[in-house]
């Protein structure tokens, strides 16, 4: 028997997995018989066994760990036998589809598809499944924004939701007291989050890693804490209602139709972040950031000055949370300090860590599973979490990088470039 087949106990693999993942079932039956198993009935004084529940959590469990211990060991031996086998299987299957979509016709037919699949679901899918996809698209425009300060600027930023409850608030406040519409209110709520982000980054500028978080952190939690004890200003826990939706002057329009009318706002707010997101990590500003990420000394060795980076990528970051937050009150028509906890910044910080930081299509990718998962298992609604979190967790073990990882920019010079390089005599980078 090869040394490969034997675990360090001396036992086969296979019985080495089952021998473990009895021991795991065994154990969980244990844990969740309390609450699989017995139910009391108050009202009757009656107890009802589910024998039923307890073999499916044992079998579930023992087969779910197999499976895990296996798949374990399979990564474990392929990254030593040989570590660039996936990266080079997945770079070919990349490069394949780069040069079918390079075929002008195969390019302009899968554009015009996805146009109709974007312009048709609204009509197709219903008010449930539109209102679902506007959830998903916000939190798009979130995760890209969020990615501006962590992907690109490696700041670990833990208050992200403060400027989207501050671009939310600007847009309810300034209808209720001066009647902006939410034309009017986009702009001016995308410069509060911006302004915003820029007075918090100051006073944290010398700050990094968890120290940054925790800050972050604390700023999330004083702004909702303002927002909910300023009852003056924010009307408290009561909230904000009657915010009016977005419209087209002139034009009354049912909630069904509103709710399309979103649908394609948010659409077009998504092309637009990508546009700009895409551009941006492509210019100057864009490579100080990914240099001030990877190495702050070199990068100010460099003469990059960090502090004017750092304070433009949160700055940029914020502003994009203002607008998704105008674009949420508007929405929704109501507003508490409520809807803006901390959790709905961790769950922007997992579209981000999920999808792949710096990657866009892994951000919209992350922001997608993240949002349309959780709703489309509401089948399963006392499993889902559940369900939801051994997802979360396998990502994180088998896909640390993301769904779709941020592959870096190489240049190379080609064979022509050298010989016109040596024919002018520039031996600089000949070699």
């Amino acid at each position: 028997m090869s040394s490969e087949a034997v675990s360090a106990q001396g036992f086969p693999r296979s019985v080495d997995y089952a021998r473990r993942s009895l021991g795991a079932a065994i154990w969980f039956v244990v844990l969740t018989f309390p609450i699989m198993v017995i139910r009391a009935n108050t009202v009757t004084g009656t107890i009802t066994w589910r024998w039923h529940n307890m073999i499916g959590v044992f079998v579930g469990t023992f087969f779910g760990s197999w499976v895990w211990r296996y798949l374990l060991e399979r990564k474990r031996t392929g990254a030593v036998a040989d570590p660039g086998a996936v990266r080079r299987a997945v770079g070919a299957a990349r490069a394949r589809i780069t040069a079918l979509f390079a075929r002008r016709a195969i390019a302009r037919g899968g554009i015009a598809v996805a146009v109709l699949l974007i312009v048709a679901f609204p009509f197709a899918g219903g008010m449930y499944q539109t209102n679902i996809m506007i959830t998903a698209l916000l939190y798009v425009v979130l995760g890209l924004g969020l990615n501006i300060i962590i992907g690109l600027g490696g700041m670990l930023h833990i208050g992200y939701i403060a400027f989207y409850a501050l671009g939310a608030y600007s847009y309810a406040l300034l209808n209720f007291h001066f009647g902006l519409n939410f034309w009017l209110a986009l702009p001016i709520g995308a410069a509060v989050g911006g302004l915003f982000s820029l007075a918090i980054g100051i006073p944290v500028l010398r700050l990094r890693g968890d120290y940054l978080a925790i800050v972050t952190l604390a700023f999330a939690e004083i702004t909702r804490l303002v927002l909910e004890n300023w009852s003056d200003l924010t009307f408290g826990t009561a909230g904000i209602r009657n915010i009016p939706r977005p419209s087209i002057p002139g034009i009354r329009m049912t909630l069904p139709q509103t709710t399309t009318f979103v649908y394609f706002i948010m659409i077009a707010l998504v092309i637009f972040t990508i546009f700009v997101v895409h551009r941006l990590e492509n210019s100057r500003i864009g490579r100080q950031f990914v240099a001030m990420k990877e190495d702050v000394i070199a990068c100010q060795a460099m003469g990059v000055d960090v502090a004017k980076t750092k304070l433009a990528a949160l700055g940029l970051g914020g502003v994009w949370a203002g607008m998704a937050g105008v674009v949420f009150a508007a929405r929704t028509t109501f507003i508490n300090p409520a809807s803006f906890t901390v959790w709905e910044s961790i769950i922007v910080l997992c579209t981000v860590v999920l999808g792949g930081m710096g990657s866009i299509p892994g951000v919209i990718t992350g922001a997608m599973v993240l949002i349309l998962v959780p709703e489309y298992l509401r089948a399963f609604a006392q499993f889902r979490m559940l369900l939801f979190g051994a997802v979360l967790v396998t990502m994180m073990v088998f896909r640390p990088g993301g769904l779709i990882q941020k592959r870096r920019r190489a240049y190379k010079i080609t064979t022509e470039e050298k010989q016109a390089v040596a024919e002018s005599g520039d031996l600089s980078i000949q070699g």
